[in-house]
């Protein structure tokens, strides 16, 4: 849960929110197989959001087990796509969406009012054997001010 509060104050009604998975946890991906997560965000303030950004950061890869594959560019392997209703908000691998710089979202959000985001990742169906066993990680900063 992240509230128009945190990593600000009442007063500002900001918000920076940092610890939200939303590459869906499946360690067990296929080429192939899609899995998609949805984060929802609720302004729960009194004034509308006004400025809305997300700000990918870097991926990285690692072992997920004892029997891990060699390959050394994970990140590239893994499509991603972030959309809002029908709206595409990034379409990329994760690792270009590292490259990206804060991407603008929705504004204005009115007080009460709510708005969707939903991850698709997919690994790519070239993705080999040497891509067994591994995982990423990418933080991503949720940003919100009125």
């Amino acid at each position: 849960m992240c509230n128009s509060t945190d990593g600000g104050s009442i007063s500002t009604n900001a918000a920076t929110c940092t610890t939200i998975n939303k590459y869906g946890g499946n360690l067990a991906m296929v080429p192939s197989q899609a899995v998609a997560t949805t984060a929802t965000f609720t302004n729960t303030g009194t004034s509308p959001i006004q400025t809305f950004t997300l700000t990918p950061g870097s991926c990285t890869q690692s072992n997920n087990g004892t029997a891990n594959g060699t390959a050394t560019d994970f990140c590239s392997k893994l499509q991603l796509t972030v959309t809002s209703g029908a709206t595409t908000v990034f379409s990329g691998t994760a690792a270009s969406f590292a490259a990206s710089s804060a991407i603008s979202l929705a504004t204005p959000l009115a007080a009460g009012a709510t708005q969707s985001y939903t991850f698709t990742v997919t690994l790519d169906s070239a993705a080999g054997n040497t891509y067994q066993g591994l995982k990423a990680s990418q933080p991503m900063t949720w940003s919100a001010s009125s």
